[in-house]
C-alpha cells in the first residue's frame, strides 16, 4: 500500500470522525455489532438447541425462519417509530427490549416458550435496523457509503466474534451462558446511545406529523421507480441467500463434510471476520463507482463458489469457498444506500422500513424450506438453488441505474 493510499485512507476516516459525528457512529455501530451478532449465535448453537428441544432440521429451520421473520415484521414500526420519534428513543428501547427477550429465550423452559422469545427477540433487534440508517443519512450526507460500511463492518465483527465466544461458553458450562453472556452488554449498549444519538425535535424529524396521504402517494410513486423496483428484487435475493446460508452453513460442514463443530465455528466465525475488510470496501466502492459496477463484484463470489460447494472437501478447500462466498456480505452495504437515496426525504425511514419489510419476510421463508430440503437429503442441491439466486441479483445489476452510476 503507497503513501498515497494511505494518505486517502486517513483521510477519510478523520472525516467520518469530524464534527463530533465519529462518537455516534461509534455508538451506532456498537449497538448494531451486538444486534447481529447475537442473532448468528443461533446457528452455531443449533446442535445444541436440537439436543435440548428434539429438533429436526425442518424445526430448526422453522426456528430461524421465526426469528428472521420477526425481524423482518419489525422493520416496517421501526421505520415509523424512527420517523416520528427520532433514533435516540428507538436504538435505546431496541437495545432495552433485545436484553429483556434475550432473558426470555435464556429461561425459556419448552419448545413454544423457545419460539415466542426468539421472535421478540429478533422483533427488539428489528426497531434498530432502520433508525442506524437515518441518524447516518442525516449526518453523512457526503460519506454515506463509508459510515454505512462501518456499521456493517461492526455487524461482521459481532458475527466473526460473538458466535464463537458462545460456543466455547456453551461448551464450557451450558447453552444458556452461550446467549445469557450479552445482556449486559445490550444495556450498557442503551445507555450509551442514549447519551451520544443526537435527538431529534418532532418539528425537524422526518415524517415527524405522522404519515399522511400525502405521504403514502409519495410513497406509492418512490416505489414503482426502477432504481427502487430492481434495488429491492436484488436485496430480496441477497437476503434469501444470506438467510439460508447462515442459518445451515455450520450444520452443513459438521453433518456433511465431517468437520468437528469447532472448525465449522472457525470458518464461519472467519466468513463474518472477513465482512469487516469487505463491507468498507464495498461501501467505498459504492460511493465512488455507484450501484452497478459494486454488485457485480459482491454478487459474483457466491454465484461461483455456492455451486462449487457440494464437490469440495477438507478444511483448507471448504476455507477458500469460505472466503470466496464472503464477498456476498457486501451487497446491503450497496443496495441499502442505493435504496435510501431514491426515496424522498420526508418518508425515507418508513419506505425503508417497509422495503425491508418486503425483502427479509421473502428472505426469512428460506431456512424451513432450505431445512426441509436438507431433511429430504437434498442438503447439497440447496446450495446449487442458492448459487442460482445469487446469480440472478448478479443480472439484475445491469437492469439497476443510480444517480451515482458513473456510466
Amino acid at each position: 500500500m503507497n503513501s498515497e493510499t494511505i494518505a486517502v485512507l486517513r483521510n477519510g476516516a478523520l472525516d467520518l470522525w469530524s464534527d463530533g459525528r465519529g462518537t455516534v457512529l461509534l455508538a451506532v455501530a456498537s449497538g448494531w455489532f451486538l444486534s447481529i451478532g447475537v442473532r448468528m449465535i443461533y446457528p452455531v448453537l443449533l446442535p445444541a438447541l436440537r439436543s435440548a428441544y428434539g429438533l429436526d432440521l425442518t424445526t430448526a429451520g422453522l426456528l430461524l425462519t421465526v426469528l428472521f421473520l420477526a425481524y423482518a415484521l419489525g422493520q416496517f414500526p421501526g421505520g415509523v417509530l424512527a420517523d416520528r420519534f427520532g433514533e435516540r428513543t428507538t436504538l435505546t428501547a431496541s437495545a432495552v427490549l433485545s436484553a429483556i427477550t434475550l432473558t426470555l429465550v435464556v429461561t425459556a423452559g419448552s419448545t413454544l416458550v423457545l419460539f415466542v422469545a426468539t421472535g421478540l427477540f429478533g422483533f427488539g433487534t428489528a426497531l434498530y435496523a432502520i433508525g442506524r440508517y437515518t441518524v447516518l443519512s442525516r449526518l453523512y450526507t457526503e460519506r454515506l457509503g463509508a459510515a454505512n460500511g462501518v456499521t456493517a463492518a461492526s455487524q461482521d465483527a459481532g458475527q466473526s466474534v460473538l458466535p464463537p465466544l458462545a460456543s466455547v461458553i456453551a461448551a464450557a458450562s451450558l447453552w444458556q451462558f452461550g446467549y445469557g453472556f450479552v445482556v449486559p452488554l445490550f444495556l450498557l449498549a442503551a445507555g450509551s446511545l442514549w447519551l451520544v444519538v443526537p435527538a431529534r425535535p418532532p418539528s425537524t424529524s422526518e415524517g415527524g406529523g405522522g404519515f399522511t396521504r400525502d405521504d403514502l402517494a409519495t410513497l406509492r410513486s418512490a416505489v414503482r421507480q426502477p432504481p427502487v423496483v430492481y434495488g429491492t428484487v436484488a436485496l430480496v435475493l441477497g437476503l434469501a441467500v444470506w438467510q439460508a446460508f447462515t442459518s445451515f452453513y455450520p450444520t452443513y460442514l459438521v453433518e456433511q463434510k465431517g468437520l468437528s463443530t469447532t472448525l465449522a465455528s472457525v470458518l464461519f466465525g472467519g466468513f463474518f471476520a472477513l465482512g469487516i475488510c469487505i463491507k468498507p470496501l464495498a461501501g467505498a466502492a459504492y460511493d465512488r463507482f455507484g450501484t452497478r459496477r459494486s454488485l457485480l463484484i459482491v454478487a459474483s463470489g457466491p454465484t461461483v463458489s455456492l455451486a462449487a460447494l457440494p464437490l469440495v472437501d477438507g478444511f483448507l478447500p471448504l476455507a477458500g469457498i469460505t472466503a470466496l462466498t464472503a464477498t456476498l456480505l457486501g451487497f446491503a452495504t450497496v443496495l441499502e444506500p442505493s435504496l435510501l437515496r431514491a426515496l424522498p426525504a420526508d418518508v425515507r425511514g418508513t419506505g425503508f422500513g417497509i422495503l425491508r419489510t418486503v425483502g427479509f419476510t421473502v428472505g426469512a421463508t428460506t431456512p424451513v424450506l432450505f431445512g426441509a430440503a436438507a431433511d429430504r437429503g437434498f442438503f447439497d442441491a440447496g446450495f446449487v438453488a442458492l448459487s442460482a439466486l445469487a446469480g440472478g441479483m448478479f443480472l439484475l445489476a445491469f437492469r439497476i441505474p443510480s444517480p451515482t452510476d458513473s456510466s
